[in-house]
């Protein structure tokens, strides 16, 4: 069996119990271990990841150390940077022996060609025009957030600003951006709205595929297009605790381990 899930955000000051979320996490993947070939993390792991070269990352030990079996047992787990963990710089995938992926790939897996990525910053070429004024506003603040994020110089210039300071700011914004989606979830937009859907439309003009699995959204969407591509989108493994699970014969489905909030 081939899984995937994404959005676990372990770690996050807006759970009431953080050690609670981790282990959940880490039971269910090691509870994949019994069957799994593969494993896909498609971003957002941890609610805030930022590799400071003098200081390890304590909280996360009990993850760390599940990826670490995973691949001891030879196991190929890829893991996809999101908008919250994408500052590694090459100590995450030495300590656990992940295959690191920082941009959306095309992979033939289990028989299938699919098209992995976190989400974040996916969209057709034209997706500002397809929303009003107050929302293009919102997302050109994304867009620049998301750039500035991602600029190899500011990236290492944040290591000059002490961990307990650049700690305290990565969990207050990853905090207020989690307490702001529970409390105003935006459900899924249908397929003449949605950004990945969209693009999955607009990529399947130039090349089909079988599968666009995606993550960063939270919501769970299992929707074929008319090309016979299907597109899905994983849901989170802290609000929803849902995966997608590809067996020997290429058919994904969408699975749930529990309706509850830690």
């Amino acid at each position: 069996m081939i899984y995937f899930l994404s959005d676990a955000h372990i770690g996050s000051r807006a759970l009431n119990d953080r050690a609670a979320h981790q282990k959940q996490v880490c039971n269910l993947l090691l509870s994949l271990a019994a069957d799994a070939t593969e494993i896909y993390l498609l971003g957002d792991m941890f609610d805030y990841w930022y590799e400071y070269v003098w200081r390890k990352p304590q909280e996360y030990n009990l993850t760390l150390q599940t990826l670490r079996t995973l691949t001891d047992q030879g196991i190929a787990v890829h893991y996809f940077t999101g908008n919250h963990d994408l500052w590694t710089f090459g100590w995450l995938e030495r300590q656990t022996g992940v295959i690191l992926h920082r941009h959306s790939q095309i992979m033939q897996i289990g028989g299938k060609q699919c098209l992995l990525a976190h989400g974040d910053g996916v969209g057709p070429s034209d997706l500002l025009s397809r929303y009003p004024k107050h929302l293009r506003r919102k997302i050109r603040r994304f867009m620049f957030l998301r750039s500035v994020f991602h600029n190899p110089l500011l990236q290492r210039l944040y290591a000059l600003v002490p961990p307990s300071l650049g700690d305290k700011f990565g969990y207050e914004w990853a905090r207020r951006s989690r307490m702001k989606e529970l409390a105003n979830p935006v459900g899924y937009l249908g397929e003449n709205k949605e950004a990945l859907v969209l693009f999955a439309k607009e990529h399947e003009q130039k090349e089909h595929l079988d599968y666009y699995i995606f993550g960063h959204r939270h919501i769970e969407l299992d929707l074929q297009l008319a090309t016979g591509a299907r597109v899905i989108i994983l849901g989170d493994m802290f609000r929803q605790f849902t995966y997608a699970c590809m067996n020997e014969r290429g058919e994904l489905s969408l699975q749930n381990i529990a309706e509850q909030t830690i």
